[in-house]
């Protein structure tokens, strides 16, 4: 469920398999999967735009190997060494072949690391478009990804800014819930399964960019609740 709170190795037991990648290409379930942070000491940089709607997030480096250079001062290859393609060229090879018209958007589970031992499942994306950026050192993949409902079909019809898609929560605003809630649910006091909750919809007028709109609720609760203002 998006914005549910889950430790790192739950996430991977869910996911039957160990995510020691940022990025996972087509894990063999109908998606892929990527981890994020927006943290300040991110080792890249990731943000949300449109209110949570859109995640831009940056291609990720291939790992040292001896006697190469630091990752990190070279751009950012599409293919290995061998000729096969890079995650991030696997990730922008779809992405691409969406903007041709030849494929429907690659769909992405967005883990996001909030603090240590703390993760937010962001839900559902899909992969519409990616390019190559410069900065003063190098040059990086980016790649843009919409946030969507699980249950919407994905068509290039479907990208309009009147659709009540999910929201991701400002990782600010989570913390700052975190933090004021202490850890636990708001109804109960139950500090597991917790989920972060609007307590005003979107379908309401709720916003995600208060956390006097965001409070924390337990799995039983955030169900019972669903979208009715308490």
């Amino acid at each position: 469920m998006t914005n549910e709170i889950i430790p790192y190795l739950e996430v991977c037991q869910r996911e039957g398999m160990s995510l020691q990648k940022g990025m996972n290409f087509q894990t063999g379930k109908g998606y892929s999967i990527i981890l994020m942070s927006v943290r300040p000491n991110a080792p890249y940089r990731d943000h949300l735009e449109d209110d949570g709607l859109t995640l831009i997030y940056e291609g990720h480096d291939i790992q040292r190997r001896h006697g190469t250079p630091d990752p990190k001062i070279v751009d950012q290859p599409e293919y290995n060494p061998s000729g096969s393609l890079t995650e991030n060229g696997k990730f922008h090879k779809v992405a691409q072949d969406f903007k041709k018209g030849s494929r429907e958007p690659e769909k992405v589970r967005v883990y996001e690391k909030i603090r240590a031992g703390i993760w937010s499942y962001n839900g559902l994306f899909h992969l519409v478009d990616s390019w190559r950026e410069g900065d003063e050192h190098r040059t990086v993949f980016k790649f843009k990804l919409i946030a969507m409902e699980e249950d919407i079909p994905a068509t290039n019809e479907i990208f309009s800014k009147d659709l009540d898609r999910q929201r991701v929560i400002p990782t600010s605003v989570k913390l700052e819930v975190w933090k004021r809630d202490g850890g636990k649910c708001t109804l109960c006091g139950a500090i597991d399964e917790l989920h972060f909750d609007h307590i005003i919809p979107f379908s309401k007028g709720g916003t995600s960019l208060k956390a006097d709109n965001v409070q924390l609720l337990c799995a039983r609760h955030n169900l019972e609740k669903r979208d009715k203002i308490k």
